[in-house]
């Protein structure tokens, strides 16, 4: 089966220029993200010197805020290289000027927000297409953050409170972009407790596997299947393709959902997990 060429960067959030610097934060706290090396892995995994970055910004309420921000992150590790695209309106997807850019750029990256914004712009658009084809024949890296990283597989999840997950229907789940099939992506997973929202995506979506990444923390996707988790926190991987009795299919919206052999892992910085043969490992084997 072919493999994609290019690379993946899902992000679970909380470097998220919308959201930092705050005034009243440690300057510790938003410079991890550098200092762990999210957005230099980034950088690294593009082979250009020089490279060309693409910002989009869909996702977020606060673009031009967010916009800055990520320049002025990328400008800290030495790239200037940067440009913004302020995508708001569908019609503003098939601009000739952002299509041109992303067919030259070495890197995009996909801002935090609200993920159904981003479907609604660019699903079933020439925009789309282009990132997919450079993704799959050239040695090209889309990251994605919170939202940027939840809207990258074909199923994705919308919404829905982690309090009342595992109740049926309370996990809203949508279309996603498609650049990865077979797994489910959520993000801020540990600080917001959404063990059980990713959890019944996967009942919901048999033989997928759900990755729960957590804030300050990514995995880098390679061949479109072997993730490595990159960052200060914990990626949480859900597999679905062992499960044995659930409930799911015949009850209720709103009753309690039964899950017979869930398989969890725990992931930290460095580990690696392949989604093909769903085995675990301590480090990448080079």
């Amino acid at each position: 089966m072919d493999k994609p060429k290019g690379k993946l960067i899902a992000v679970g959030g909380n470097e998220d220029k919308g959201t930092y610097p705050n005034p009243r934060s440690r300057k510790k706290y938003y410079l991890d993200f550098f200092e762990l090396g999210i957005l230099k892995r980034f950088l690294n995994e593009i082979p250009a010197e020089e490279p060309t970055i693409e910002v989009i910004t869909t996702a977020s309420l606060i673009p031009e805020e967010v916009g800055e921000r990520y320049t002025s992150a990328f400008g800290i590790l030495g790239c200037e290289g940067v440009g913004i695209m302020h995508i708001r309106e569908e019609k503003d997807a098939l601009q000739p000027d952002y299509l041109e850019r992303i067919k030259k750029a070495d890197g995009i990256m996909f801002s935090g927000g609200d993920q159904s914004r981003l479907t609604r712009m660019f699903c079933d658009t020439e925009f789309l297409d282009i990132l997919k084809h450079r993704y799959w024949n050239e040695d090209f890296v889309i990251a994605g953050t919170s939202a940027g990283a939840m809207a990258m597989s074909e199923v994705m999840i919308k919404g829905g409170s982690a309090k009342e997950s595992l109740l049926k229907g309370a996990v809203k789940i949508g279309r996603g972009l498609g650049l990865i099939s077979g797994v489910i992506i959520d993000s801020h997973f540990v600080i917001r407790g959404r063990f059980g929202r990713l959890m019944e995506a996967v009942v919901a979506h048999p033989n997928t596997i759900g990755i729960g990444l957590g804030e300050d923390t990514g995995v880098l996707i390679t061949e479109g299947h072997m993730i490595e988790t990159i960052g200060s926190n914990l990626v949480v991987i859900a597999d679905g393709h062992a499960l044995g009795y659930t409930n799911y299919p015949e009850i209720e919206k709103g009753r309690p959902v039964a899950i017979e052999n869930m398989l969890m892992h725990v992931l930290s910085k460095g580990n690696v997990y392949d989604i093909e043969t769903r085995e675990f490992s301590t480090h990448l084997v080079t």
